[in-house]
């Protein structure tokens, strides 16, 4: 099984499955002489774990300690590759017995069968949401190397099913348990979640991500844009199926009078570029917009085939969230983190960026 690796200089291998004994993550290309310790996880692997102040997460309940097993020495790097371990702890299987003869609708189980013959019916394996615990671990290492350039990434919830921020108050949304920045309307956005978990079923979502102090001159054109691997990045997280930057699809109904940003001597004057122009970073905050499916683990019965092809009907009754937000957005700032570092050490490499002193 290939694509578990993403990266160029600073590259990420993932491993381990959902029900397995645990998952951990391989960096390679780190620097040596960053400070790294285990309890510098912590804060970003709390973000991304079932909490009960969350309505409708699951109720597996993982602690996602995360054990360094080579490349730091002496809570330093080292400059080898780097090992990140975290054990599966709350792992029930029984609950998914069913699916060693029947598919989940809008899962990847049928998908997995065609391609290899077989598929991890304890959960998903590979491409279960708990692969991305090795990603916010990864994050982590990143961003210990985008601190110094004062380079910041934040997001917040733009919408939930159909309740969308119609304002945003940061304060409010860091101080509440789906990262929503809308007053207004998050008790409707609660009842929401709350009518759809009572119902068996799901919610989707959009995450808005900005990147700010992120210098101009990173990407690398033509097939390594910026933007196309910030993309990628974002699409490889299981439920992610959309990606603007920028205006977006928006862009696609101005005229380019419209869309274009005037350059002024004291910067741009809009940003419908979402600070990416020609793949390459122009040194205005880039803005990331990710459309987010329903989970598809849902108790609604559904239709669906079994591994002979023959009709069967599907009804789970497993640990599942209701929506995948707020727990995505440490995984899609994560993978995000790992891209700009990525293009960072990239830029340093040929030296075209003007890089903190002790990354020179």
């Amino acid at each position: 099984m290939g694509g578990n690796t993403f990266g160029n200089i600073f590259r990420i291998t993932t491993f381990g499955e959902s029900h397995g004994p645990g998952i951990g993550v391989v960096i390679d290309g780190c620097p040596p002489g960053i400070s790294i310790n285990p309890e510098d996880f912590q804060e970003y692997m709390s973000k991304r774990r079932p909490s009960s102040m969350i309505p409708g997460t699951t109720s597996r309940m993982e602690r996602d300690n995360v054990k360094i097993l080579s490349g730091v020495f002496k809570g330093m790097t080292t400059g080898a590759p780097i090992l990140l371990f975290i054990n599966n702890q709350d792992v029930k299987s029984g609950s998914y017995e069913i699916l060693q003869r029947v598919f989940r609708p809008g899962h990847g189980d049928y998908t997995y069968f065609k391609k290899y013959g077989h598929y991890d019916f304890r959960g998903g394996g590979r491409y279960s949401a708990r692969e991305t615990v090795a990603r916010v671990a990864a994050g982590v290492i990143a961003q210990k190397l985008l601190a110094p350039a004062g380079i910041n990434i934040h997001s917040y919830t733009l919408s939930i099913g159909n309740i969308t921020a119609e304002r945003i108050d940061s304060e409010f949304a860091r101080n509440n348990p789906f990262n929503f920045p809308d007053p207004d309307n998050f008790r409707e956005l609660e009842r929401q979640i709350r009518d759809a978990r009572a119902d068996g079923d799901s919610l989707g979502g959009v995450v808005e991500t900005h990147i700010n102090g992120c210098p101009p001159g990173l990407g690398e054109p033509v097939f390594d844009k910026l933007d196309a691997d910030i993309s990628k990045a974002v699409m490889s997280i299981g439920a992610v199926k959309g990606v603007e930057i920028g205006a977006g699809f928006k862009a696609a109904q101005m005229r380019g009078s419209e869309n274009n940003d005037p350059i002024l001597p004291s910067g741009f004057a809009t940003n419908n570029a979402g600070g990416i122009l020609g793949g390459i970073s122009n040194g205005d905050e880039i803005i990331v917009r990710t459309a987010i499916k329903p989970i598809p683990s849902i108790k609604k019965r559904q239709k669906t085939i079994t591994r002979e092809g023959r009709e069967e009907e599907i009804a789970l009754n497993g640990r599942f969230d209701t929506c995948a937000i707020p727990r995505i957005i440490p995984v899609i700032e994560a993978m995000i983190r790992i891209v700009i570092c990525d293009h960072y050490l990239r830029a340093k490499a040929v030296n075209c960026v003007k890089l903190p002193e002790e990354y020179r």
